[in-house]
């Protein structure tokens, strides 16, 4: 197996390259294995979490679940190797490793359209609020996770059978500056005209402002993900960039050397966003103590 974690240099350089032990690396996908999975139960679990946001949110963790799985098993295979009981270019080695490649790009796509489609969905709860359950139909719903799913599936898969090609690695990083782009400029909108609302909330009936004003709180939750979403992420993808630009730049190289430090990032992006759910989500909140609850007095009465 090849470790995803292990940037070769290519060219001499004075910086050495910074090791993480992949300890931590298990660590971090077992808790990110953990809350992911209490997202996805909390959500199912309770009719009150059945809206189109927490079903994007939903989505969201699934991916997260996944790529925690790959790692975890990533870490574990690679116990295997360094005892010797597993041959790195061995064809049933590098099929899986191919595998699990496929699917954690599969992962980064599906939680950028993740983050994408929550954006959406807040726009549309803030400013066509009459109109929200009209436009976001669980169908259309169902049809939109459907799309991101084949999406991601099917770029994943080329993305990893491709791989040494330079347009593979341009299409990855110019989709994501494209789709954080296209996030932020949504924002910018949102809270513009959000701000122009403001004074608008206080003479609308009760119902329609607690409406805005939820959709404002989802908005704000959103933010927070995106700064997250952005600074776990960018340091993987302008690493990426520099092996194009300046891969021969014993700067650029000092830089790859903290190759390992940025997938950390990377894979912690996956345990931070279900505590920023449980921490703005009340709804949310509610059903975490209601689950504790019911495990610890394990009578399913007070669990349904």
């Amino acid at each position: 197996m090849n470790s995803s974690t292990e940037a070769p240099f290519t060219h001499p350089t004075d910086c050495t390259e910074v090791q993480v032990p992949s300890q931590v690396f298990m660590a971090i996908a077992v808790a990110s294995l953990s809350e992911n999975l209490l997202v996805i139960v909390a959500v199912i679990k309770n009719r009150n979490l059945h809206s189109p946001m927490y079903c994007f949110i939903c989505n969201l963790a699934v991916f997260n679940t996944i790529s925690s799985l790959c790692k975890a098993l990533e870490n574990i295979l690679l116990l295997f190797k360094e005892a010797g009981h597993l041959n790195s270019l061995g064809r049933f080695e590098l099929s899986i490793d191919d595998i699990m490649d496929s699917l954690l790009c599969m992962c980064f796509l599906g939680s950028i359209f993740s983050i994408l489609t929550i954006a959406v969905d807040r726009y549309i709860s803030i400013f066509y609020a009459l109109r929200y359950h009209t436009l976001m139909t669980m169908r259309r719903v169902v049809v939109t996770l459907s799309a991101i799913w084949v999406l991601c599936g099917t770029s994943g898969v080329l993305m990893i059978g491709f791989s040494e090609a330079t347009t593979v690695k341009i299409f990855f990083i110019v989709l994501f500056f494209t789709a954080l782009l296209l996030i932020l400029l949504l924002y910018v909108h949102m809270f513009l005209l959000a701000r122009h609302h403001a004074n608008r909330i206080a003479s609308m009936p009760g119902d329609q402002a607690h409406h805005r004003q939820s959709g404002l709180r989802g908005a704000l939750t959103l933010t927070i993900l995106i700064g997250v979403f952005v600074a776990c992420w960018a340091p993987f993808s302008l690493h990426l960039l520099i092996m194009m630009i300046c891969p021969e730049n014993p700067y650029c190289e000092c830089y790859r050397s903290l190759f390992q430090l940025h997938v950390v990032l990377l894979v912690s992006h996956a345990v931070i966003d279900p505590a920023i759910y449980a921490f703005r989500s009340t709804e949310l909140r509610n059903t975490y103590k209601k689950m504790f609850l019911c495990s610890a007095s394990s009578i399913f009465k007070e669990c349904v």
